[in-house]
């Protein structure tokens, strides 16, 4: 009688199929870039949604509550002739 010899698939060591990540992993990082990609032309598309809220100071034009203006600052805003 002739014994075989099978290989041990545990002394052998991990697969290569045991280490590559399962493919509903690279569905989901596809879909993932598919939204990005979306929203982002969508973005584009829009434009601005507040031009003035840009953060740079280029245009000259102060923001109220930043230390200009007419904000009627010491101001005595109780009413007194008001009853």
């Amino acid at each position: 009688m002739r014994a075989e010899s099978r290989p041990n698939p545990l002394a052998a060591g991990p697969s290569t199929r045991s280490l590559a990540p399962p493919p509903v992993l690279y569905g989901f990082l596809l879909l993932l870039a598919l939204m990005f990609a979306v929203s982002y032309a969508v973005g584009s598309a829009a434009g601005p949604v507040s031009p003035g809220m840009s953060g740079s100071s280029d245009t000259g034009v102060e923001a109220p509550g930043n230390g200009g203006g007419d904000g009627g600052g010491g101001q005595d805003m109780d009413m007194d002739g008001m009853g």
